[in-house]
């Protein structure tokens, strides 16, 4: 019997302890977590923020609440530096970009290599693949904790001047691209004047004529209206696509009970899903309604055939050949096999 009663004191005791510890875990939660965006909603990547934050709260009863940082205000509007200042702790969580992060993470340049992925169905087949978790586990280890996938889109080429249905049309023409170097060997390698500046630079840019055209994914072109600052041509060649990557400092993971780390964790994993479906609408249709509306605005659209793509390929081949080593060629081997077979 004292054994017994030893037995149920000790486990009250521990009971005491381990609520004592949920408690002091949960005081120590902060009051608002930062979340960096480079865009905000109406867009699809800003919606998959706004998405994310609002489950997590809804799921954790409002033990994490989040707070949207869109463009990249936490660190004075510089992509390229968002991904340092995560490790560092400035941000605490982020939906990114892979291409602002591989300047820090080499591999993420895989998702820039021209024409390597001919559809969504190969962005899939390398996201949610083995490529896709290889990836994370470099993530990981480059000081973040990743946790899903989303999308910002296959991004198209815009300009001012004329259609672009060969790399000779590009010759000369000034066009921005983002801060990071496979850009630049790519568009000079297709003979266009490639020139890096920040989103913000390139709309008065483009409305002054300074640059002629630029590349994005096409739900800005109507979100921004970039038929008001110049931008009357549109090709759709799909040369590279941007996944979006859902993660968390690891400080702030490590703060947070496993429990509610799998509440974000799935929180991500389903907001992932819902911004692929929102940034893919519109544009996997037979019809395509996103090319029609920009029809719409007097805009001409041009839809490369597959004899007219293969000029660009050909042109970009030599990129993709040096950039593959280093990416890693074990790894752009283990992308192509999966798009093969997918």
């Amino acid at each position: 019997m004292k054994f017994r009663r030893s037995l149920l004191g000790l486990l009250a005791i521990a009971a005491t302890l381990g609520g004592f510890s949920t408690g002091a875990l949960a005081q120590n939660y902060k009051a608002e977590y930062k979340m960096s965006l480079v865009l905000g909603p109406p867009t699809p990547w800003g919606q998959a923020g706004k998405i994310w934050a609002d489950l997590v709260k809804e799921r954790t009863q409002g033990r994490i609440n989040i707070k949207l940082y869109p463009g990249v205000s936490l660190i004075q509007g510089d992509q390229t530096r968002e991904f340092s200042a995560l490790r560092q702790g400035v941000i605490d969580m982020a939906v990114g970009s892979t291409i602002n992060w591989s300047p820090q993470v080499k591999q993420l340049n895989l998702f820039s290599m021209p024409f390597l992925m001919p559809d969504y169905k190969a962005i899939d087949a390398l996201t949610q693949g083995e490529v896709g978790k290889e990836i994370f586990a470099t993530l990981d280890k480059a000081g973040v904790v990743p946790l899903a996938w989303g999308e910002n889109g296959f991004r198209e080429v815009t300009n001012s001047k004329k259609p672009i249905k060969s790399p000779d049309d590009l010759k000369g023409m000034k066009i921005r691209v983002v801060g990071s170097p496979i850009y630049s060997d790519m568009f000079t390698a297709m003979g266009a004047n490639p020139t890096q500046m920040s989103w913000a630079d390139a709309q008065p840019a483009l409305s002054s004529g300074a640059v002629d055209g630029q590349e994005n994914p096409l739900f800005l072109f109507t979100v921004l209206k970039m038929h008001t600052v110049g931008q009357k041509f549109v090709t759709t060649w799909g040369y590279v696509a941007d996944p979006l990557i859902f993660v968390v400092n690891k400080e702030i993971w490590a703060s947070w009970t496993p429990a509610d780390q799998a509440i974000v964790r799935q929180a991500a994993l389903d907001a992932g899903q819902q911004e692929i479906a929102i940034a893919r609408k519109g544009l996997t249709e037979a019809d395509k309604p996103v090319l029609k509306d920009i029809a719409a605005m007097g805009v001409t659209v041009t839809s490369l055939t597959e004899t007219e793509r293969e000029a660009f390929v050909k042109a970009t081949r030599p990129v993709y050949n040096k950039w593959k080593s280093t990416i890693g060629n074990d790894l752009v081997s283990k992308a192509e096999k999966a798009i093969q077979t997918r």
